[in-house]
Parts: structure tokens; sequence; C-alpha cells
């Protein structure tokens, strides 16, 4: 096998992973808790619980009436697409990658809940006294990460570009 293709399934195996870690976990939390039951971890800062997300990540646009179910269906496969692009296209970069790959990984994972259920099954809840943060799961998780690398490989990149600009 060509070294290219395997690069690109490397990064497809990233996203497989996030999958089946996503869908394993939401079915033992359901098979465990009955919804809205809480278990605190850490008692005062992280519980275990059984949400449903009829929106996006952290419950954006939840309340907003039953559209946005197939409007991050829709999303969901188009970013999908995309990134799948990308990674034939840049599988030699590492980084970017691992981030595009855990993007689509998490995007897919959540999308499999709206299609079989109609809304995403979230269980992390993080909160600190009256305070709680909307739950979610590790498909919202590897979203962010994948996010958060995207923009810290944009940074990377742009001081690497901006160096060599300089030398040159």
């Amino acid at each position: 096998m060509p070294k290219q293709v395997f690069g690109f399934w490397r990064w497809i195996a990233v996203s497989l992973v996030v999958i089946v870690l996503d869908q394993a976990s939401k079915h033992v939390i359901e098979a465990l808790f009955v919804h809205s039951e809480q278990h605190p971890v850490i008692p005062g800062l992280f519980n275990l619980t059984l949400a449903y997300n009829p929106g996006a990540a952290f419950s954006f646009l939840a309340d907003a009436g039953g559209w946005q179910r197939h409007f991050f269906t829709v999303l969901a496969f188009a970013v999908s697409g995309w990134i799948i692009w990308m990674l034939k296209k840049h599988h030699t970069e590492t980084l970017q990658s691992l981030a595009l790959s855990l993007v689509m990984g998490g995007a897919i994972g959540n999308v499999i809940d709206r299609v079989l259920f109609g809304h995403v099954i979230d269980f992390i809840q993080v909160y600190y006294r009256s305070w709680y943060f909307p739950a979610f799961n590790i498909a919202d998780s590897a979203i962010c990460i994948g996010a958060v690398l995207m923009v810290w490989d944009s940074f990377r990149s742009s001081k690497t570009n901006a160096k060599q600009a300089s030398t040159q």
C-alpha cells in the first residue's frame, strides 16, 4: 500500500476510534442511568448524568423547535466531506490532520444520535456550586479539542511562514 494512502487511512482510523468511544460511552450511560439522574465523580465539580440534547454542542439551539436536528445532520455530513478532502490533500501534516480527524469523529458521533434518536446523548456535567456548564459527551470533547488544535496549528503555521519570509 503506498505511503500516501496509509497516511490518509490513519486519520480515518482516528475518527473511527472517536466514534466508537463516543457511541460506546453513550450506550453504557443509557444502560446505567435514567434521564436527569446524576452521580458525582468529583463532588462539587464533576457529575455523570444522562441528558438529551436536541441542539448542538453544549445545548446550543436546544430550544429551537426541531429544525436544528436536520440542519446539524446536513452540516455534519458536509463538514465530514470537506474534512475527507482535506485529509486526502494534507494527510502528511500531522497536527492539522489530527485536528480534522477529531472534529470529523465527533461530528459523526453526534449525527448518529440525531439520526437514531432525534437528540444527542450527553453525560459529562461540570459544575461549581450553583453554576452548571451544559452537559456534553466525548464527541463534543473531540470537536473542541480538534478546534483548539486547528487554531494552534494556524498560529504555528503563521509563525513559520513569517520566519521564512523574514529570512528571504
